[in-house]
């Protein structure tokens, strides 16, 4: 039998002026696994979320974008699950997290928002937290400055070169999920990022 279908989503907030966010790191993933397995681009409108799919780790693969913007992304979540009929354990959502250091990894089956908005409003609109996620660390931001604006500003510099090099192992990390389940990715790729 051909493997099941996969749906990987990817947060961010839509708009040129986002792009590089570390808000937008999830989204940045999904650009980096269609640029690496030379998939078409998001050229196409799902409900809520522009999407494209393919094969990747020689599993068929729709990817997301929300494009409701983070605080709502549960909305073209929940539509594109339904849509997909989707099993839940064949989700995987992608997203930043403030809380651990710029460059970690954190594959986990399951578990609350911790504070993401966009999490948050997923776990809502599915109705539970029972579903496959991988974290991506952007770091606390420095001295006093609101945790709001800092995910909103770009990745430069070093943090930028390290990014690059996180969203290469995260890519890899998924394809682990795919080809060989969410245990051994987990195994193999929670934890901090290589230095530049």
């Amino acid at each position: 039998m051909p493997p099941e279908r996969h749906l990987l989503v990817g947060l961010g907030n839509p708009g040129r002026e986002y792009r590089l966010n570390r808000h937008n790191v999830g989204f940045l993933l999904l650009d980096r696994l269609v640029e690496k397995h030379r998939l078409l681009g998001f050229t196409k409108r799902q409900g809520k979320a522009l999407i494209t799919s393919g094969v990747i780790a020689g599993v068929p693969v729709v990817l997301a974008k929300p494009q409701t913007y983070m605080n709502l992304s549960g909305e073209a979540v929940s539509a594109l699950v339904r849509f997909y009929q989707t099993p839940l354990e064949r989700l995987l959502i992608s997203f930043d997290e403030i809380d651990l250091p710029l460059g970690t990894l954190r594959l986990r089956p399951e578990g609350g928002s911790a504070g993401h908005n966009g999490m948050r409003s997923i776990i809502e609109q599915l109705g539970t937290e029972q579903f496959p996620r991988l974290r991506l660390g952007i770091g606390r931001p420095p001295g006093v400055k609101a945790a709001a604006g800092y995910v909103l500003r770009d990745f430069r510099g070093e943090d930028l070169e390290i990014i690059t090099l996180t969203l290469d192992r995260a890519a890899d990390a998924v394809e682990c999920f795919l080809r060989e389940g969410l245990t051994t990715a987990m195994n193999r790729y929670n934890g901090a990022a290589e230095q530049p």
